[in-house]
């Protein structure tokens, strides 16, 4: 791996969720695209909230945010998820995207969205999750160097996860 090794917003999420994942990812071993969650996710990805489609995905850095949006003259950063299942990990990656945007000295809100549970929540970037995002970071650079991807560990999402067979053929 070369000196070019960025921490995304995805991998902030894989991490909460499975370190094996982090080091895929990582190392571009793309997951099944036709595993059917994945399907459902970009199909909500896709169709939820039709009307910020002029602002979908936007690039910043190395992440892809799903959408931006004004509220009352402060930027909110929107963040789309299929359900609230890993909201730990999703709120981390909002949270990556609050701070990428902080240090290009641009204030903003999160919201994680939840479409098919008609649920919003706000999240604001803090001191203690900076600092926890500061030492995620740290350790998902460590996944990422390692030679060889960590041994998988039997988690409850494994069954319905793109690199199942990868990891359990």
């Amino acid at each position: 791996m070369g000196s070019d090794v960025n921490v995304s917003g995805t991998l902030i999420w894989y991490y909460y969720v499975c370190k094996r994942e982090v080091w895929l990812m990582g190392h571009q071993i793309n997951p099944d695209e036709d595993n059917p969650n994945i399907d459902l996710g970009r199909f909500i990805h896709n169709y939820s909230y039709s009307r910020f489609d002029k602002r979908k995905e936007l690039n910043l850095g190395h992440s892809k945010i799903d959408f931006l949006k004004k509220d009352g003259g402060e930027l909110v950063v929107c963040e789309v998820k299929k359900s609230s299942k890993h909201k730990k990990s999703a709120r981390m990656q909002l949270l990556f995207y609050l701070d990428e945007f902080r240090e290009r000295g641009i204030v903003a809100k999160g919201e994680l969205r939840f479409p098919q549970e008609k649920k919003i929540e706000h999240v604001t970037l803090d001191e203690e999750a900076k600092s926890e995002l500061d030492k995620a970071r740290k350790e998902i650079l460590k996944v990422l160097y390692m030679a060889v991807p960590p041994e998988p560990q039997e988690l409850s999402v494994c069954k319905s996860c793109g690199y199942h067979d990868l990891c359990w053929a």
